[in-house]
């Protein structure tokens, strides 16, 4: 679980609800055909510029930017020149039903215990980075496009608020409920892109960086166990993927 995503999401939804009620009653800024033209209008024209699949799967990938957590470099390390060391003195086959904390590590190791080449490993973990870096980079797109129809729509919006009002000038009445269109639409507009779809995209592009980060350290990791590495040499290697600090206090 991020805790940056969600106290960020959750305090500026705060700020501007608190704001909200302070001025008046909540319910003023509650508006259906709003919502409808921003909310679906938004939705319906990101649909328009990825397949069907990647539009509802970026939505399971977005979770991630609230609800995933990255395991620690170090930790990464630490648990590599373990294996490491168990590998060079037993052979690789004793890590076999070893637990392993990360997937990606596990399954590397899984497939040295097969007895795969080292070319064939790493051309099919590299797959499996690329691929991943791919799906991933397809669902911040998506919501990066978000935050750029989302204000249109309100702008589109405002527009119909304010032709439904001028059109019925002679009716009081009708004023009222055209201009609410017309402004909380922009409004809505400007709430989903700067508080949802922008800061989610940046966030899943950092996530990718992270995430990329880590599983180069794990394809080093496995080579270097695959080659029977000294773990010593092996740790020096893997800790260049750790900031210059950090890794003058391990060394």
């Amino acid at each position: 679980m991020d805790i940056a995503s969600i106290v960020g999401f959750i305090l500026a939804y705060i700020i501007i609800s608190t704001a909200i009620m302070l001025g008046g009653p909540f319910h003023l800024f509650v508006n259906a055909p709003s919502l409808l033209i921003v909310v679906g209008g938004t939705f319906a024209v990101t649909l328009m510029r990825v397949t069907l699949a990647n539009f509802l799967g970026s939505f399971k990938i977005g979770l991630k930017g609230f609800f995933y957590k990255l395991d620690a470099p170090q930790t990464l390390i630490d648990e590599s020149v373990e294996l490491a060391n168990i590998a060079r003195k037993e052979g690789i086959l004793a890590l076999e039903g070893r637990e392993i904390g990360n997937g990606f590590l596990e399954r590397g190791i899984s497939l040295c215990i097969d007895g795969h080449a080292p070319e064939v490993v790493k051309g099919l973990l590299s797959k499996d980075i690329n691929m991943s870096i791919e799906r991933h980079t397809i669902g911040a797109d998506m919501f990066k496009a978000m935050a750029v129809y989302a204000p249109a729509m309100g702008m589109i919006g405002t527009l119909i608020g304010l032709v439904q009002m001028l059109a019925n000038m002679s009716d009081p009445a009708a004023i009222g409920p055209a201009m609410a269109v017309a402004l909380l639409t922009t409004l809505y507009g400007a709430i989903i892109a700067n508080a949802f779809a922008s800061p989610l995209s940046e966030k899943l592009v950092l996530i990718i960086g992270y995430e990329k980060l880590n599983k180069d350290l794990i394809l080093e990791s496995i080579g270097g166990i695959q080659e029977s590495t000294n773990p010593r040499v092996l740790k020096q290697l893997l800790n260049a993927y750790l900031p210059e600090s950090k890794r003058q206090e391990d060394e």
